[in-house]
């Protein structure tokens, strides 16, 4: 499967800004590349990349005042498979974790795993351990919080979530995560491309927010907010939690003026070049 990924984002900037940016596909999935992931800026601007402690390729630069347009086209190819599934998954005891998965145990921003460890164990406690307790936890959180945007607020930490059961789809993620965590399942926050292949379609189209546990000896991708395996999805960035792989971050005032993702699936022609199906 042939998928086309694109973004266009503008701010205007009222004073010259420094900003970094996480919009690239991740390492993992650089040799599924067809064509160039470069981030474009308007005005050209001098862009300086890095990887970071999490492994998230990044991008930096400083912006003049005026308008800002951060773009990108770029072709992937996907195995078009729903997302693994193994039910045979094994919890790993902490003292046989790996050393760098540690820290996905621990409280973060906006996932207050003292907080939460109580209920976490009173709610999930007595399961069995392995892919059908963090299958659970994905279940508790779809079906005790409902989705709306207009909840949405930067500050909102899991604790909020289950307090207000209201969110969008980082606040699912974060509740889930922190639940995970309690429950001694190391648990990280991811965020990337997710079309609706294979499901309705909802626009506009997002960047979208999921997580993945450490079982076995591998991380698996789960999502609280569609708590069903998916097509298509394509991972940018992970961290501990959202502040870890903000898609922008200014040190300075950025004012978002535009934003626009695409995440389709594109055919292929009796020559091999991509033919798009659809289009927004």
């Amino acid at each position: 499967m042939l998928i086309r990924l694109a973004y266009d984002i503008q701010f205007q900037l009222p004073a010259t800004v420094a900003m970094v940016a996480l919009l690239s596909v991740h390492p993992s999935r650089v040799q599924d590349l067809l064509e160039p992931d470069e981030l474009q800026t308007e005005p050209k601007l001098e862009v300086a990349t890095y990887i970071d402690s999490f492994g998230n390729r990044c991008a930096r630069f400083v912006a003049p005042p005026g308008p800002l347009r951060l773009s990108t086209s770029t072709l992937i190819r996907d195995s078009g498979e729903p997302d693994p599934v193994n039910v045979s998954a094994r919890e790993l005891p902490v003292g046989d974790l790996p050393n760098e998965t540690l820290c996905y145990l621990l409280s973060s921003r906006y996932c207050e795993v003292d907080r939460l460890s109580n209920i976490a164990a009173e709610l999930f406690g007595r399961l069995d351990p392995g892919w059908g307790r963090v299958q659970a936890i994905c279940d508790w959180v779809h079906n005790k919080v409902e989705f709306n945007y207009q909840q949405a607020r930067p500050t909102k930490t899991a604790l909020d979530v289950f307090t207000e059961r209201v969110g969008v789809c980082r606040d699912f993620q974060h509740l889930a995560i922190t639940f995970c965590r309690a429950m001694n399942i190391p648990a990280r926050y991811a965020a990337g491309y997710l079309g609706d292949i294979g499901v309705p379609v909802r626009l506009p189209m997002d960047f979208s927010a999921w997580f993945e546990v450490y079982l076995d000896d591998r991380w698996w991708a789960f999502d609280a907010r569609n708590n069903q395996p998916r097509i298509g999805r394509v991972l940018m960035a992970t961290g501990r939690d959202a502040s870890d792989v903000a898609m922008t971050t200014s040190f300075g005032s950025a004012i978002l003026s535009y934003f626009f993702v695409v995440t389709e699936e594109e055919a292929a022609d009796p020559t091999g070049r991509a033919v798009l199906e659809s289009t927004l």
